[in-house]
C-alpha cells in the first residue's frame, strides 16, 4: 500500500502553538520534507524529533515532488512542513499535493497556525467573505495589473509582504484601490505582535518615516456594494436613455425588457423611462 503525505502546520512564531498531533506525526513518519532544513532543525530539536529531513522548496519543487511521490508510492509516510504556518498555502507544497492526487497517493492535513487566518480574525474587518492573495508579484507592471483587477473586489483581501517591499506595495494599494481601511499585522503570535488598523493613505505616510520590520500580513477592506452601485449608476447616467436602451437592444433584448433593465440600472421607475422615450422629455 502507498504511504500517506501529511501536511503538518508549524508555529508562525510561538512554539506553544505546535499541536501534539503534529509532534507525534513528525516523530512517526519516515521522512520530513522541509522548506529550509536549517530552520526546521531548530524546531525539531526543540521537540526532540529525530526523523530524517530532506529539502523541498520553490527551486526544486517539481523534480523533488516526483522523488517524494515515488517514495510514498513505495509505502513510506512523509510529512511536509514549511518554515512557518500551513503547507501548500502560498507555498510549493501545492505542487506535491497535486502530484499525489494524480498518483492516487493519500494526503491528509494536520491543521494548525496560518498567518492569513490569524491576521483576518485580528483585523476588525469583515470576515464573512475574503480573498487570499498571498505575495504580489515583484515586477511592478504585473503587480499593478493584479491590483487593478482587484479594484472592484467586494471581499476583504489578505496579502503577505516582506518588510523591504512594504512601502512600495502600500503605495500601489493606495493609488489603485483608494483610501480603504487596512489592518497591518506583523510578528504574529510573537512577543512583539503588532496589529495596526488604519487607512491606506495613513499607512503610506507612516512608513515613509518608519522602517518596516518583520513579515507583514495586510488585511484590506473590500469595496462596499453601495460604492459599486453608485459608480454603476454614474456610468449609465453618462449616456442618454436612448443610448442606454440601444445598448441592451443590441444584446437581443426586446423593447420592454430593455426598458425594465434601464430603469433598474438608473435606479428609477420604468414609467420615467417610458415617459422620456415617448414624451421626448429632455434628460
Amino acid at each position: 500500500m502507498a504511504g500517506t503525505l501529511y501536511l503538518c502546520a508549524t508555529p508562525i512564531g510561538n512554539l506553544q502553538d505546535m499541536t501534539p498531533r503534529v509532534i507525534e506525526t513528525l516523530r512517526a513518519v519516515d521522512i520530513i520534507a522541509a522548506e529550509d532544513t536549517r530552520n526546521s532543525i531548530r524546531l525539531l530539536n526543540h521537540f526532540d524529533i529525530h526523523t530524517p529531513m530532506t529539502s523541498y522548496h520553490e527551486y526544486n519543487k517539481v523534480e523533488k515532488a516526483r522523488q517524494l511521490v515515488a517514495k510514498l508510492a513505495a509505502g513510506q509516510d512523509i510529512a511536509l512542513i514549511t518554515d512557518a504556518g500551513t503547507p501548500a498555502i502560498s507555498d510549493p507544497g501545492e505542487v506535491l499535493v497535486q502530484l499525489c492526487h494524480e498518483s492516487n497517493v493519500p494526503v491528509t492535513s494536520l491543521p494548525g497556525p496560518s498567518a492569513c487566518i490569524v491576521a483576518l480574525t485580528l483585523s476588525g474587518l469583515s470576515t464573512r467573505r475574503f480573498s487570499f492573495e498571498g505575495f504580489l508579484p515583484r515586477e511592478k507592471k504585473e503587480r499593478r495589473a493584479i491590483l487593478a483587477d482587484l479594484a472592484g473586489e467586494k471581499r476583504t483581501m489578505v496579502f503577505y509582504e516582506a518588510p523591504h517591499h512594504l512601502a512600495g506595495t502600500l503605495s500601489d494599494l493606495a493609488e489603485i484601490l483608494g483610501d480603504r481601511r487596512i489592518t497591518l499585522c506583523r510578528e504574529l503570535t510573537k512577543k512583539f505582535e503588532t496589529v495596526m488598523p488604519t487607512k491606506l493613505f495613513q499607512a503610506v505616510s507612516f512608513y515613509e518615516k518608519e522602517e518596516p520590520r518583520g513579515e507583514y500580513v495586510l488585511v484590506v477592506e473590500g469595496r462596499s456594494a453601495e460604492e459599486l452601485r453608485q459608480e454603476e449608476i454614474a456610468a449609465w447616467e453618462s449616456m442618454s436613455i436612448k443610448e442606454h436602451m440601444e445598448h441592451y437592444e443590441r444584446q437581443g433584448m426586446d423593447n420592454r425588457a430593455a426598458m425594465k433593465q434601464v430603469a433598474k440600472d438608473r435606479g428609477v421607475g420604468k414609467r420615467e423611462i417610458y415617459a422620456y422615450l415617448h414624451g421626448g422629455s429632455a434628460e
